[in-house]
């Protein structure tokens, strides 16, 4: 695959919302080619939702560009809303905007979370999946979840003690119990301060070298919360996922063409997840990026996706 940067920023042909269960209406936006390759956007966190640079993976001439904010993040409303926010219902609002927009197959993309849900996804409508993009491999396993929450601390001991330091000395034996009761208070005074400290802790772990604008974006007050109140509820029930399901099950889609890409020093999303992603699914082509870290947007990263991207605008 050739390498490129990202294409120009362009501006959506159509944006609207789409009522699933209430209360959740979900933001949606269309960009590029209208009659181009279909590809929907699957971001992080979860609760990260979506922004306009995610559109520029994608070469507009070629691409029907669908980008969606899930439930409870972005630019869907209620923010942070966890009422029947789980996998499955994230499953079925992917099939929702599909069918609303009138796409019988498509490329799917997705990164961090958004991998894992691209996976779970395609794993439960593989007829609706022309290939796969992956990126920071995610598996939901107890151990990654356990890496987050205390093991990074090896790498990033300063901000793993801010994250911890958040909480009294005798709440730190649970964080993610104690974190997940601040996260979902009702009153803001206690519900954001937690969620800042959650999302300046994964912001400040995301890159290869430090960068102070993406822990300033991390911080942002819609992002923070939307992230950290929805990533502590997934983390609580596992994800809503059976351990090891996304590799038990890569026999449902391992007929369909991937690219997987993995920055080596990934410290969000550790790269042995991506490893065993490749055992168990052969097929997939995997990209390791030597000088990257989790975010999507460190240079060799994005000229892997984009590559990879640009290589699946025709496939059939």
């Amino acid at each position: 695959m050739t390498e490129r940067d990202l294409y120009p920023p362009i501006a959506p042909y159509e944006t609207g919302t789409l009522a699933v269960d209430p209360p959740h209406h979900l933001y949606w936006e269309q960009s590029g080619n209208p009659g181009g390759q279909p590809v929907v956007f699957l971001h992080g966190g979860p609760g990260a939702g979506a922004s306009a640079d995610h559109r520029r993976f994608f070469d507009p001439a070629r691409y029907r560009i669908v980008i969606f904010d899930q439930r409870g993040a972005g630019r869907s409303r209620p923010l942070g809303d966890l009422t029947d926010n789980t996998t499955q219902h994230l499953i079925a609002d992917i099939e929702r905007l599909r069918t609303l927009l009138g796409i019988e197959r498509w490329v799917v993309f997705g990164g961090s979370w958004g991998s894992t849900l691209a996976l779970a996804y395609a794993q439960a409508h593989p007829q609706r999946a022309k290939a796969l993009v992956l990126r920071g491999i995610f598996l939901g396993r107890p151990a990654e979840l356990d890496w987050f929450l205390r093991d990074m601390r090896f790498v990033f001991p300063e901000h793993w003690e801010a994250f911890a330091g958040f909480l009294p000395p005798a709440e730190r034996s649970d964080m993610l119990s104690n974190y997940y009761r601040r996260l979902t208070d009702p009153d803001p005074g206690v519900h954001m301060p937690a969620a800042r400290a959650w999302s300046r802790y994964e912001g400040a772990c995301s890159t290869l070298m430090p960068n102070p604008q993406t822990v300033q974006h991390f911080a942002q007050e819609q992002l923070a919360l939307g992230l950290a109140r929805m990533e502590a509820h997934y983390f609580v029930h596992r994800l809503f996922l059976a351990e090891n399901q996304l590799l038990e099950q890569i026999d449902r889609i391992r007929h369909i063409p991937a690219v997987v890409v993995q920055g080596r020093y990934d410290m969000v999303c550790p790269a042995v997840s991506a490893n065993d992603l490749k055992h168990a699914w052969p097929e997939a082509d995997y990209f390791v990026v030597p000088d990257a870290g989790h975010s999507a947007m460190e240079p060799g990263t994005r000229r892997r996706l984009v590559a990879a991207c640009d290589r699946f605008a025709g496939v059939s």
